[in-house]
């Protein structure tokens, strides 16, 4: 496994196995890796000949009051588990190699990002559509990986993909849970043991209202309900909302297409994101 932090290097490296016809996978990443990055990295490796994993907090997705300064850090733990799971490359450069100085060009996603976590997040997914064509560009991947979890932000991804007519396939890995539920994220780290244990509600929530649709479920509101009546112990709920999967607009009444039952909560100081997703049935 080789670790890069400049572009022109990661550049010349990529020459080679583009040279020899391999297939390359990306998946990007801020860092202090879990289970959930790895299962990205597996489906990488099972789809791809040479697997890329960039390593980057990237300050363009987060506002002014949030947790740049503060988020998890650990570059050699990322690299040990990246050489251990198979990575050919991680791509670890510095805030100054990707935004040089008098960097003024951005990429501005659509109304895709004006719902959900945007609206409490004005810029976030400016800075990630940036960062995601940045990375497409450098690494020029034929295939990019990204978790479920962050759900807006693949919806996000694929329409930047689409509008933009970038040579990318774009997959979306199911989310990965601890063994209680709680949907894996580097800010899991931050939780105490009894914020961690609050933040139950979110994922139980998010079942409950997925075990009523099994069987047979179909009203909005009603589903929507059943996720807020578990949040009694949530310090602060920004959403739950039902949306359709493509468009991100409210879900239909009755619910007839597919649907991700989204929600964003803080738990003391940590906003945690999850969400499933509803198939009716044809």
């Amino acid at each position: 496994m080789q670790t890069i932090t400049t572009v022109l290097e990661l550049r010349q490296v990529l020459a080679e196995a583009v040279n020899a016809d391999k297939r390359i996978g990306l998946v990007p990443t801020m860092g202090y890796l879990h289970e959930g990055h790895l299962a990205l990295i597996e489906a990488s490796r099972a789809q791809s000949d040479v697997t890329v994993v960039s390593i980057f907090v990237n300050p363009t997705q987060f506002g002014p009051s949030e947790d740049l300064a503060t988020y998890p850090r650990d570059l050699v733990r990322d690299e040990r588990l990246c050489r251990e799971a198979g990575v050919a490359i991680v791509f670890a450069p510095n805030v100054q190699e990707l935004y040089p100085t008098h960097f003024e060009t951005f990429v501005e996603p659509g109304e895709l990002a004006n719902s959900l976590c945007g609206v409490f997040r004005p810029g976030h997914f400016r800075g990630v559509a940036t960062i995601v064509c940045k990375l497409f560009n450098l690494v020029r991947p034929d295939v990019a990986f990204f978790g479920q979890k962050d759900f807006q932000q693949c919806a996000i991804v694929r329409r930047v993909v689409a509008d933009l007519n970038l040579p990318v396939e774009v997959i979306t890995v199911p989310t990965v849970r601890e063994p209680d539920g709680l949907a894996m994220s580097s800010r899991n780290r931050y939780l105490g043991e009894e914020e961690r244990r609050r933040a139950l509600a979110i994922s139980r929530g998010l079942f409950a209202a997925g075990a009523e649709f099994q069987i047979g479920e179909r009203n909005v509101e009603a589903l929507v309900a059943i996720v807020r009546r578990q949040l009694d112990e949530i310090d602060r709920v920004q959403y739950v909302e039902l949306v359709d999967t493509d468009t991100l607009k409210p879900a239909t009444r009755p619910l007839s297409r597919p649907a991700a039952l989204c929600a964003a909560a803080y738990v003391g100081s940590t906003r945690l994101i999850d969400n499933i997703i509803l198939k009716p049935k044809v």
